[in-house]
C-alpha cells in the first residue's frame, strides 16, 4: 500500500481512528477530512464539511481510495443528512476522478430499521457515483468505544434486563480488528466496478449470546413495548449524544445481520475471530 494516496472520512471516529493508524503504520500517505481542523498523527489534515462538494473536489484529486466513514446516527433526521452528505461526496469523487470508494456500511434484510435503511442507501448512491466502490456490509462490531460495544455493555451492565424478541435473532459480531483488515485489503483487492460483500465473525450467535458473552445479568423477554424502561436505565450513564446514537442503534436489533453471502471469505484473506476472542480482544 505504500504507493497509495488515501483520502479518509471519518479519521476521529472509532473505526476511522484504528484504520488510519494502520495506514500509518504501512506508510500509506493520508489525507484527511476534519470539521475541527484538529491536527491528527499520521495525516494531512483537510478542514471541511462532507456536505459541501464543491470543497471536497480539490480535497479529493489525486486520491487513488477515499474511505467513506461518516454517518449521521444521532441526529433528528439521521436519514436525509447521510443521504446529503453521501450525494456531495460522490459526485465530488467522480468529479475528482477517485481511484476507488471503500465504505462500511451494516448488514440487513427485509424490514430495516431507519438506521440500517440509510446505511444500505448511502452505498446505493456512493456505487451509482461511477467511481468503483466497495461496499462492506458489517454485521455488529465489537471493541471497547465502538458504538455496538456501547450498546451491549449498557445492557449487559443491569441486574436485569427486560428486553424484547430481538434476543433470539441472528447475527455474527466481528471484532474492530478484523473490521480494520477488511478495509485495509478492500483498497487493493481485484475488482471490475463495484461490490457488495457482508462481513462478520467466525460464529453465527444470537444476540443473547452477546450479552451474556460480555457477562449480562438476567434477562427477562417480553413484547418490544417492554423495552423502554430497560434502554432509560441502560443509557443514563452515557453522554447524552452518545445515548441518542446507541437508542438508535439499538432499534436495528430487529433485524438479521448475520452473514447470508459468504464472498468475502473467498476474495479477502482475512479470516475473521469468533465471539469469545472478538470480546476478549476488545
Amino acid at each position: 500500500m505504500p504507493g497509495m494516496r488515501v483520502f479518509l472520512t471519518g479519521a476521529s471516529g472509532y473505526v476511522g481512528g484504528k484504520l488510519l493508524a494502520a495506514l500509518r503504520d504501512r506508510g500509506v500517505s493520508v489525507r484527511a477530512l476534519s470539521r475541527s481542523g484538529d491536527p491528527l498523527d499520521g495525516a494531512e489534515i483537510v478542514q471541511g464539511d462532507v456536505r459541501d462538494g464543491d470543497a471536497l473536489v480539490p480535497a479529493l484529486e489525486g486520491a487513488t481510495v477515499a474511505y467513506y466513514l461518516v454517518h449521521s446516527l444521532g441526529e433528528d433526521d439521521f436519514g436525509t443528512s447521510d443521504r446529503e452528505a453521501a450525494l456531495a461526496f460522490a459526485q465530488a469523487a467522480s468529479a475528482a476522478r477517485v481511484g476507488r470508494i471503500v465504505y462500511l456500511g451494516g448488514i440487513g434484510r427485509g424490514d430495516l430499521s431507519p438506521h440500517l435503511a440509510s446505511r444500505q442507501e448511502v452505498g446505493r448512491i456512493l456505487r451509482d457515483s461511477g467511481v468503483p466502490t466497495v461496499e462492506l456490509r458489517a454485521s455488529v462490531v465489537l471493541g471497547e468505544g465502538s458504538v455496538s460495544y456501547d450498546a451491549f455493555t449498557a445492557l449487559a451492565s443491569l441486574p436485569v434486563a427486560v428486553l424484547p424478541d430481538w434476543l433470539d435473532t441472528p447475527s455474527q459480531p466481528i471484532a474492530v480488528e478484523d473490521v480494520v483488515e477488511y478495509l485495509l485489503e478492500a483498497a487493493e483487492i481485484d475488482l471490475d466496478g463495484s461490490a457488495v460483500f457482508e462481513i462478520g465473525g467466525a460464529d453465527r450467535v444470537s444476540y443473547r449470546s452477546i450479552l451474556d458473552a460480555l457477562g449480562g445479568g438476567a434477562v427477562v423477554q417480553v413484547p418490544t413495548p417492554g423495552i423502554a424502561a430497560s434502554l432509560v436505565t441502560a443509557l443514563k450513564p452515557l453522554q447524552p449524544e452518545r445515548a441518542r446514537i446507541v437508542s438508535d442503534l439499538l432499534d436495528s436489533l430487529r433485524n438479521d445481520t448475520s452473514v447470508h453471502d459468504d464472498s468475502a471469505l473467498r476474495v479477502f484473506s482475512v479470516r475473521p475471530r469468533g465471539l469469545a476472542e472478538a470480546v476478549r480482544s476488545s
